[in-house]
């Protein structure tokens, strides 16, 4: 039996998320629940780093949507409960966190890349939702 009962994974949907849910579903117990999360960041963040292209012609709301869409599709695919799937739009690690107080989380699941040097110092959002979160945290190295 697990000790834990609400297990939060926290995924991006454009990158290698398998092996994060997969993690997470081994460690579950049949009374445990899992959530799936993905945060999106809104255009606003984003804009700044496609410097030289034009961005003005990208529907924010399109993509939102399929981000959205293939959340869903993803809950499905593991058998992840629909009331279970959340998608915020926000900075990760503190939608993470306010999501993981919602859902009364007590193990938060996220990958990670393992990066050190300057490309940890770029920013981490593994790293970012360890700090000032109550609940314990399980990085999963992806492996490429």
């Amino acid at each position: 039996m697990s000790q834990y009962k609400n297990i939060l994974v926290a995924i991006d949907v454009n990158a290698q998320y398998g092996q994060v849910i997969e993690k997470a579903k081994a460690i579950k117990s049949s009374d445990s629940e899992l959530h799936l999360v993905y945060i999106s960041l809104p255009l606003t963040y984003v804009g700044p780093y496609l410097y030289g292209m034009n961005y003005s012609q990208i529907d924010d709301n399109e993509r939102l949507l399929a981000g959205k869409n293939k959340l869903n599709d993803i809950a499905k695919e593991f058998g992840i409960k629909e009331e279970n799937v959340h998608f915020k739009v926000g900075e990760a690690s503190d939608e993470i966190h306010t999501i993981a107080d919602q859902t009364h989380a007590d193990l938060i699941v996220i990958g990670t890349h393992g990066r050190s040097g300057i490309k940890l110092l770029l920013g981490s959002t593994a790293n970012s939702v360890l700090h000032g979160v109550k609940q314990d945290v399980l990085a999963v190295r992806i492996k490429d």
